[in-house]
């Protein structure tokens, strides 16, 4: 059974930090690139920063870059997010994702977790 597990997220000040974890279990985590979306209200799903399969390569959008950092423990099939400097546009809840594109098939699988929430306000 496939599980993504966010946890880290809460209330915290403009210009201050917070790490989100997602703990995966039920697939080969090294197989898969691992991502942070968000959703704030009112708003469209957005790619926040994604990490290659082979850990090495890392995209973040460009609101986030220089402040956010996504980082892997392939020992632990955890994926991680660093948020510095936070700012109330960054409120949202942070979800996270596994995907994989099977070679030859292209057959795409994604994988989402519950979310979890993140409060910028003083």
């Amino acid at each position: 059974q496939v599980r993504l597990v966010e946890s880290g997220g809460g209330l915290v000040q403009p210009g201050g930090s917070l790490r989100l974890t997602c703990v995966a279990s039920g697939f080969t985590f090294s197989n898969y690139a691992m991502s942070w979306y968000r959703q704030a209200p009112g708003k469209e799903r957005e790619l926040v920063a994604t990490i290659t399969s082979a850990g090495g390569s890392t995209n973040y959008a460009d609101s986030v870059k220089g402040r956010f950092t996504i980082s892997t423990d392939n020992a632990k099939n955890t994926v991680y997010l660093q948020m510095n400097r936070l700012k109330a546009e960054d409120m949202a809840v942070y979800y996270c994702n596994a995907t994989r594109v099977a070679p030859i098939t292209m057959w795409r699988y994604a994988y989402w977790g519950p979310g979890s929430q993140v409060t910028v306000s003083s």
